[in-house]
């Protein structure tokens, strides 16, 4: 049998690599967002954050907001930024919107690919370093205004809890212990975070500290869009355990993000916690 026996480019039987972005670099490389050339710096374009996770008892949490923003306006008031990577992997993206639902797509296909190929799923640490490299191909956009920050949140099988990874534009992987967030607004929810955070946390009350992060963070940022109960557009939640990816159904968010409208009725800044 040759290699052509198949009718296929011989691009496409080379076993060397099980990586689907290299596969694509050989056969349609202009296909590959960081391929494309943008002519020089771009601005008005639609950017979206912000975006957070955190450990609990069965696993992580992820959660962002829905707001994307063009310069001064709002581009998008229900923009979903968290989504599955694979069955025990969640990624989310502050940045440029285009390019990263295009990094998103680009990445579930990463994984998809070498489980086909290797007959096995990458480690934890594997999907952190194989999302780090195709963030390292788009640092020429990013250098351009183009930047895309995903943050990555899963259940590491092997070591029976959930693990945070953050990155740079650069590609740079980081992983965080307890709590994370990027964008705009990630200051400030950061810093509810290290406020309310605890380890042990149930499902539940993982969820209502992720929600209080995001109306800080909006109460603070202009870029982050906090509940919008008229609209009835509510935080995107996802949670990873042993049993996989599983997004929050909006009645379940909606219930805590209106507890917590309620309760900074009478406290507008937020649960304060104790001096020691």
């Amino acid at each position: 049998m040759t290699e052509y026996s198949t009718g296929l480019p011989p691009e496409f039987l080379d076993s060397s690599s099980s990586s689907f972005t290299r596969l694509v670099e050989r056969v349609a490389p202009h296909t590959l967002p960081w391929n494309r050339d943008t002519g020089g710096p771009v601005h008005d374009v639609p950017h979206g954050t912000t975006v957070l996770a955190l450990t609990f008892d069965d696993g992580v949490l992820m959660a962002g907001d829905r707001r994307a923003t063009m310069g001064n306006l709002i581009a998008q008031r229900d923009l979903v930024k968290v989504g599955p990577a694979d069955s025990h992997t969640a990624v989310a993206f502050a940045g440029t919107v285009g390019l990263a639902k295009e990094l998103v797509r680009l990445y579930q296909l990463e994984l998809e690919h070498y489980e086909k190929l290797e007959r096995r799923a990458l480690t934890l640490n594997g999907k952190a370093q194989r999302l780090a490299a195709m963030i390292r191909d788009q640092l020429a956009q990013a250098m351009q205004g183009l930047a895309v920050v995903p943050l990555l949140a899963g259940y590491d099988t092997a070591r029976g809890l959930g693990r945070i990874f953050s990155f740079d534009v650069t590609g740079g992987p980081y992983e965080a212990v307890g709590f994370h967030a990027d964008g705009s607004g990630s200051p400030y929810a950061r810093a509810a975070l290290k406020k309310l955070y605890r380890p042990g946390l149930s499902a539940a009350d993982a969820t209502t500290v992720a929600v209080q992060a995001l109306y800080d963070a909006a109460d603070d940022d202009s870029a982050t869009g906090g509940p919008d109960v008229h609209r009835h557009i509510y935080p995107t939640v996802a949670l990873v355990t042993e049993d996989g990816y599983r997004q929050l159904p909006q009645d379940e968010v909606r219930a805590s993000a209106q507890a917590v409208v309620a309760a900074r009725q009478e406290a507008p800044e937020g649960p304060a916690a104790p001096l020691l």
